[in-house]
């Protein structure tokens, strides 16, 4: 049933060979990849106007500004990571170029960094794709976190059932979205030119703003900043795009930088002329296309495109997550189960657990994105200033051709992002300072985890000056419950393999043990008894002891010794629940012994 099940959700298992088929074009890869960046711009525009908004209505021309310093930043981070792509071409991002250029502890800081943004990419974009559904629905506001572990599920379903199929599904969203807010900001744009826009309604460019501070307004911009976010995603996916994979990742990167661009410019525009302001219930886009448009379909066209957009975006943390987990599991930073590809050819432990991450999230922040931007964008600025600081050790080192324009580039790009990433700190410290916890936690656990492969390595390591001991013999202790099929099947098999074969019984009570001892010898003389009675009805301890003693005898003649436990199979599996699991309890318990061999004979019920 649970394989019917399935299939019949994830799909039916594909063939290792065909893990060609399943890398994206630029088109399918622009939708999959820039998503989340794409989408980012339904609330970067409004996290500066709610900065703006603390001084009042005057100062919201500044976000005209602030959106020109973030487009700058945007420039910087395309031409760097463009570089980067070319420059690691197997993917990885800023974790490989921060390892292999600053150290294993800063490639460490990166990879945390963006393991948890990828995390938190999840978790806003789908509580902020909600709050686009709430805003045209108010009715719903109180359910949204039920609806965003709903939209969390949905996704991961989708991306379990492979690459290509989550591409395609994605694609018509994410270019209807692009669709709708071309359509909005030209509109918008030529109802500003005819006149259809009152100028009252937003203060003139450049008017004085009573109580305005650097301060401030360094804090609008950081807060703008979020609409940045992702733009890391398609250098970490490399390995997913058709060949020539870089080429293909660049493109699409700079394909997906314009869009940003314009569509970002676009909405803060439009925000500055029709003086949109920031509301509880009801988000700066739909203001803006209740303006421009009216309550009418484009109005719910354009929300309904937002929706899906932000939802959808936290597929880019379902496609680069897994991929940047490989890179570090590779590394022996994270568990190897991250390796592992599912019957879809998709790394599906990396997708379950960027799903569980996201929904624990969700639930703590009460489904507000407002809780998770600041600590969202932090995340994502710090493994962009240790890529671009990597980027600049890299051409002071090897110093190619023409090195001296990407080594511009890259320490512009490094300057900003450092500078942004201070800015968040000191304005945002109350919202942030999770960071300065939760990463060195992360690197410690990296390196824990990076130490016991290196310690398994060792200890599996074949070493010709240390000789195993030959194994003379194998004694077999058969702990029995009763005279019954289950064990005369486990007796046999112990007989084939074993030199000496102990049965260990264990009685409550005297009276038992003698009964048991009388029954035995008449059923096998040949085979050695040991008997115990437990004044507390335990099994376990009992056995434990018995296995020590022989264990520390067999050893001292090079024998190996093996507890056999009988276990009997029922036909049906609810069966088993009308049974006891001692002998799960015992096999759990020995398995931690040391020297011990156990070994598992199933007795297998017809009906």
């Amino acid at each position: 049933m649970y394989s019917t099940l399935k299939r019949l959700i994830i799909g039916k298992p594909l063939k290792s060979n065909q893990l060609g088929e399943q890398r994206l074009n630029k088109l399918k890869a622009l939708a999959v990849l820039s998503s989340d960046a794409l989408s980012s711009v339904a609330y970067g525009t409004e996290q500066i106007l709610i900065v703006l908004a603390t001084i009042g209505f005057i100062a919201f021309w500044y976000s005209v500004p602030i959106a020109v310093a973030v487009l700058v930043l945007l420039a910087a981070l395309i031409l760097s990571y463009r570089q980067i792509i070319h420059a690691y071409p197997h993917g990885g991002g800023a974790y490989v170029v921060s390892k292999t250029n600053l150290g294993v502890t800063p490639g460490l800081i990166a990879g945390g960094s963006l393991l948890v943004d990828y995390i938190l990419t999840v978790a806003v974009s789908v509580t902020a794709g909600t709050e686009a559904i709430t805003s045209a629905f108010p009715a719903w506001h109180e359910h949204r976190i039920i609806i965003s572990v709903i939209m969390v599920i949905v996704i991961t379903i989708l991306n379990l059932r492979g690459l290509t199929e989550s591409a395609t599904f994605l694609a018509y969203p994410v270019y209807l979205f692009v669709l709708g807010l071309v359509v909005l900001i030209l509109f918008g744009i030529f109802r500003v030119a005819t006149g259809q826009v009152p100028p009252e309604t937003h203060a003139p460019l450049g008017a004085a703003v009573p109580g305005i501070s650097l301060f401030l307004l360094l804090r609008a911009f950081a807060s703008g900043c979020s609409a940045l976010t992702g733009v890391e995603a398609i250098s970490n996916a490399i390995p997913n795009f058709k060949e020539p994979a870089p080429k293909n990742a660049a493109n699409t990167l700079v394909i997906m930088g314009a869009l940003l661009a314009v569509l970002f410019t676009g909405i803060t525009l439009l925000a500055y002329w029709y003086g949109i302001s920031p509301k509880a219930d009801e988000t700066v886009v739909s203001q803006i296309a209740a303006q421009t448009f009216g309550r009418n379909f484009m109005y719910f066209f354009v929300q309904a495109t937002t929706a899906l957009i932000l939802v959808l975006a936290a597929n880019t943390g379902f496609s680069a997550f897994p991929l940047l987990a490989v890179n570090l599991a590779t590394d022996k930073y994270m568990p190897r189960m991250f390796l592992l590809r599912g019957d879809r050819l998709g790394y599906s432990n990396g997708i379950l657990a960027l799903s569980i991450g996201s929904i624990i999230l969700i639930v703590a922040s009460g489904g507000r994105t407002e809780q998770l931007i600041p600590l969202y964008a932090v995340g994502v600025f710090i493994p962009f200033t240790l890529s671009q600081t990597g980027m600049i050790i890299k051409w002071l080192r090897e110093k190619p051709k023409g090195w001296l324009l990407p080594l511009s580039i890259n320490l512009l790009g490094a300057l900003i992002t450092l500078t942004v990433l201070i800015i968040f700190f000191v304005t945002k410290f109350s919202q942030v300072w999770y960071v300065l916890i939760f990463l060195p936690i992360i690197v410690f656990i990296f390196m824990r985890i990076h130490r016991h492969y290196d310690d398994v390595g060792q200890q599996l390591r074949i070493n010709p000056e240390e000789q195993i001991p030959p194994i003379e013999g194998n004694v077999i202790i058969l702990p029995v419950a009763g005279i019954t099929k289950v064990v005369e099947n486990s007796l046999n098999y112990a007989n084939s393999i074993g030199d000496q074969v102990i049965a260990v019984y264990v009685a409550f009570d005297r009276e038992s043990e003698k009964r048991f001892e009388e029954k035995w010898k008449k059923w096998q003389p040949n085979v050695r008894l040991v008997t115990f009675v437990s004044q507390y009805r335990s099994l376990i301890r009992p056995i434990g002891r018995i296995v020590d003693v022989i264990d520390e005898k067999a050893h001292d003649y090079n024998y190996e010794v093996t507890v056999l436990i009988p276990q009997f199979i029922t036909k049906q599996s609810w069966h088993y629940i009308l049974h006891n699991q001692s002998s799960l309890v015992l096999r759990t318990y020995l398995l931690y012994r040391k020297n011990i061999i156990v070994t598992t004979v199933p007795y297998r019920f017809t009906k």
